[in-house]
């Protein structure tokens, strides 16, 4: 059974009632993987946004496979010193990761946050020397698009993220880069400038299932 780990900040853990782009990627592998898959990690819940804490259960359906590593206010800075005993208590075989506004936004600078990309991928290595990773750019957000002192950090990541993820690619423990979706808009696609709708729930998990479909041959071509 193949065991998927999805790795996040808020777009990842999402909040009490929404569907998540965990649940849409699942969907769509349920639909096209050909095989048996699970999602694994250490934590389950929602992040309650009355509460401040990330203590819901309330997913939009109960029956999704709900496990992941994903934490509100949460990056590389926080998950490299977690993945390694994640990956190897989980037995993850694949990571499905989407880090960096948080890291830029309040703890590291793109260099900064690019060593811990580098200390994230050893860690995990280190759990489970065939680990496979896939990893999103930080996306379109609101600060991006007001704070050009911002925005030239992330692009600056962006680019250190993709350099590094060339660097670290493996034949036994590939590394892929998503890529992001072409068409997202701050508008149409989130629903505060920064965290996916339904719209942009589709489009996140289309980034990733699109990496794995074209590189590894892993599931279909994303439908929505």
């Amino acid at each position: 059974m193949r065991r998927f780990m999805p790795v996040g900040d808020s777009m990842t853990i999402g909040s009490a009632g929404e569907h998540t782009w965990r649940y849409r990627l699942w969907q769509h592998l349920c639909a096209t993987y050909g095989g048996p898959f699970t999602l694994v990690g250490p934590r389950e819940t929602l992040y309650d946004k009355a509460a401040e804490a990330p203590t819901s259960y309330a997913y939009a359906d109960p029956d999704f496979p709900r496990a992941h590593l994903a934490g509100w206010g949460e990056g590389w800075l926080h998950m490299a010193p977690l993945i390694g005993v994640a990956v190897r208590d989980c037995r993850a075989d694949a990571l499905l990761v989407s880090l960096g506004l948080i890291d830029l936004g309040f703890y590291t600078n793109a260099d900064q946050t690019a060593a811990n990309v580098r200390a994230f991928v050893t860690a995990a290595r280190a759990a489970n020397a065939r680990i496979r990773m896939v990893m999103l750019p930080v996306i379109p957000n609101i600060r991006a698009a007001s704070d050009a002192p911002f925005a030239a950090q992330v692009a600056r990541f962006n680019t250190l993220l993709a350099k590094t993820v060339a660097d670290l690619d493996e034949p036994h423990s590939p590394l892929l880069l998503a890529s992001p979706p072409p068409s997202y808009d701050l508008h149409t696609d989130t629903y505060d400038g920064t965290h996916p709708n339904a719209n942009g729930e589709h489009k996140l998990a289309a980034a990733f299932a699109e990496a794995m479909h074209q590189a590894w041959g892993w599931g279909g071509e994303y439908e929505g």
